[in-house]
């Protein structure tokens, strides 16, 4: 007889601080959490729209670059020191670049930029701390500024 079941594969990411990225449904509810904080801010500040999208991609590059790219190791003691040293970006997917999820982690940002920006007609004050926001962001995310600490800022002493 056939086979008739597909045989599970066991995640090649045991990292528990990164293994929930790839849950089925995180990219749907990462950008379903970034729309509800646009409507949040929408109706709490009562602003323009374009003026709650800058508000949402600072507020999500603030979040995003602290915890993704400038918090060192896990919460957990399980792994034994292993993670210390890097970032959650570069945890994620056993630091192999450019797979789906860094992928994905790359476009949102831009895309938030380009919302932001065209909702506020590319007027200056707001297309500055958008722009600001995503080449730091991207540049971050990088290839090439795997393990780098520029000037040595957040490096282990």
């Amino acid at each position: 007889m056939a086979n008739l079941y597909v045989k599970a594969v066991p995640p090649a990411d045991l990292n528990r601080n990164t293994e929930w990225f790839m849950y089925p449904g995180v990219w749907t509810t990462y950008i379903l959490i970034l729309f509800f904080c646009w409507l949040l801010v929408l109706s709490i500040f009562g602003c323009s729209p374009g003026m709650a999208w800058t508000i949402v991609n600072l507020a999500h590059f603030c979040i995003t670059y602290h915890f993704f790219h400038w918090k060192k190791g896990t919460p957990f003691a399980e792994d034994q020191g292993i993670y210390n040293g890097l970032t959650w970006w570069e945890q994620i997917d056993n630091g192999k670049q450019l797979t789906r999820n860094r992928k994905f982690l790359t476009v949102v940002p831009v895309v938030l930029y380009l919302i932001a920006s065209h909702t506020t007609d590319y007027q200056y004050p707001m297309l500055f701390f958008n722009t600001l926001a995503v080449l730091v962001l991207v540049v971050a995310k990088f290839p090439n500024m795997h393990k780098v600490r520029i000037f040595g800022i957040n490096a282990d002493s």
